[in-house]
C-alpha cells in the first residue's frame, strides 16, 4: 500500500527547513543497488524510525490526501519530495496516473526530487524502461523536477544520453572536487556537502530542470562503505 508523509518543515541541517516528503519502502525500485543493505541512507538512524513509521501506516496517509497536502503549499515553495523512497510505482515500474495526480498538485511549487527507476531498460527489461522514460519526461516537462539518479560515472552518462532529465550521480565518499564522466561530462560536487552554511533550501540546484553538468554526491551515512563499493563501478 502506498504512503505518503509530509513534514512541514525539515529538522535536516542538509536540507534546510523546508518542507519535505515520505514515501513508503514499497516505492523504491528493485534494481536500485543501494536498496537495503547497498548504501542507502534511508538505513540509518534516525530517519529510518520514521520511514518504517511511514510504511507501516502509523504516519502519513494515501496518495490523494498527500497530494492535497502539496496542492495546499503556499506558491513559489521549494519542497523536497521522497527524502526517503522513490516515485509512486510498484519497484519496476512508476505509475503514470498518480506521478501525474503529484505534477498537477505541485503547480506554482518548486520541487526537487530523484528516481532509480529503471529508464534504460537495462535492468527492468525494455518495455519498463521505456514507460518509465516516458513517464520521467512528462513529470519534467511539466513542471514537475525528477533528478535521474545515476549508480556511478559511466551510468551518469548512460542517463545523460536519454535528454529527458537532469542528472546526479552517487559518488565515492572521499570524492571532494568536481571531476568528469567517462564522456567528459563535468560533474559538480553538491555544495552542501562541502560546507554547512549550503542547504537545499539555499542552493536549488537540483530544483533546475535544465543543467549542463551532472550534480555528484559524495556517498555519506552509516553504511558509505557499501555506496562506495558501487559509485566506483
Amino acid at each position: 500500500m502506498l504512503t505518503a508523509h509530509m513534514t512541514a518543515c525539515s529538522s535536516n541541517i542538509k536540507t534546510g527547513k523546508i518542507p519535505v516528503s515520505t514515501t513508503s519502502r514499497g516505492t523504491c525500485p528493485n534494481c536500485c543497488p543501494f536498496k537495503d543493505d547497498g548504501g542507502c541512507y534511508g538505513e540509518n538512524y534516525p530517519i529510518k524510525y520514521h520511514w518504517n513509521a511511514v510504511s507501516s501506516r502509523e504516519r502519513g496517509g494515501n496518495w490523494s490526501a498527500f497530494c492535497k497536502t502539496v496542492e495546499s503549499l503556499p506558491t513559489d515553495t521549494l519542497w523536497r519530495y521522497g527524502q526517503v523512497g522513490d516515485c509512486p510505482g510498484d519497484g519496476v515500474t512508476i505509475d503514470r496516473d498518480r506521478a501525474l495526480k503529484l505534477v498537477r498538485a505541485n503547480k506554482g511549487k518548486r520541487n526537487i526530487a530523484y528516481t532509480h527507476y529503471d529508464v534504460t531498460g537495462e535492468f527492468e527489461g525494455r518495455r519498463a524502461g521505456s514507460h518509465n522514460r516516458r513517464v520521467v519526461r512528462e513529470m519534467n516537462r511539466n513542471g514537475f523536477t525528477v533528478n535521474l539518479s545515476g549508480n556511478d560515472l559511466s551510468h551518469a552518462d548512460q542517463l545523460w544520453d536519454l535528454d529527458i532529465a537532469p542528472v546526479v550521480v552517487v559518488l565515492p565518499e572521499h570524492q571532494k572536487r568536481a571531476t568528469k564522466t567517462p564522456k567528459g561530462r563535468t560533474v559538480a560536487i553538491c555544495p552542501a556537502t562541502k560546507s554547512d552554511s549550503v542547504t537545499c533550501a539555499t542552493c536549488k540546484l537540483c530544483s533546475l530542470p535544465s543543467r549542463d553538468y551532472v550534480i555528484g554526491f559524495p556517498a555519506h551515512g552509516a553504511k558509505r562503505k557499501s555506496a562506495t563499493a558501487t559509485a566506483n563501478g
